[in-house]
């Protein structure tokens, strides 16, 4: 059974992305380090040598705001309507119900490189789920082989007792779970001194 990493990223539109970025690197700033991490993580994606990795994209790919900023290498997708839970089930079910597993990623996470990707998708091959927390409380990778809509369903995204939840939902369904290391990823001002390696874009 294959494995599919699934990209959960917004158009890298100024004002409109990264938001909570905006006070320390301007609209534009925080637009180019969006368009620069959604390069390096389709990079990994491509790097973990899965099958060919989806772009699940908000607005939809055909939208303007995408003019000049999608990657090559990658399968598009539309996140849909609804909450970040409700987009998440939906991207879930529909690799799952395709006869596949899935890596649910966003593109916040520099730490997730192609080795990691893939060591995520080999755990998936003796567990029903795999996931890398967050040091926020929140994740960066959900790696399912099942489903469930209890998984996303209810969840306080944005706050750091998601991984939490998650990890005590998917022990309720009874799965066994492969719990990764704890990652960083780069949602606030605070969160850029720690990824020295993207200083680059912000100049």
């Amino acid at each position: 059974m294959a494995t599919r990493i699934v990209i959960l990223a917004k158009a890298p539109v100024p004002g409109r992305v990264k938001t909570r970025l905006i006070p320390a690197l301007g609209g534009a700033g925080a637009a180019r380090l969006a368009q620069r991490m959604l390069a390096d993580t389709v990079a990994h994606a491509l790097a973990a040598g899965l099958a060919t990795p989806e772009l699940c994209a908000t607005p939809h790919p055909d939208d303007c705001a995408w003019a000049g900023h999608l990657p090559a290498g990658v399968r598009l997708a539309d996140q849909g309507p609804g909450d970040l839970g409700q987009r998440l089930a939906a991207a879930a079910k529909r690799v799952i119900d395709g006869g596949e597993r899935i890596l649910l990623i966003g593109t916040d996470c520099p730490e997730l490189d192609g080795k990691r990707l893939g060591e995520a998708a080999a755990h998936l091959e003796s567990h029903d789920a795999m996931i890398h927390p967050a040091r926020d409380g929140g994740y960066v990778l959900l790696g399912l082989a099942r489903t469930d809509p209890s998984l996303f369903g209810d969840i306080a995204w944005s706050t750091d007792t998601v991984a939490a939840t998650t990890i005590a939902r998917i022990e309720a369904l009874g799965w066994s779970l492969f719990v990764g290391d704890i990652l960083s990823d780069v949602d606030e001002p605070a969160d850029l001194d720690a990824q020295a390696r993207i200083a680059s874009v912000l100049t």
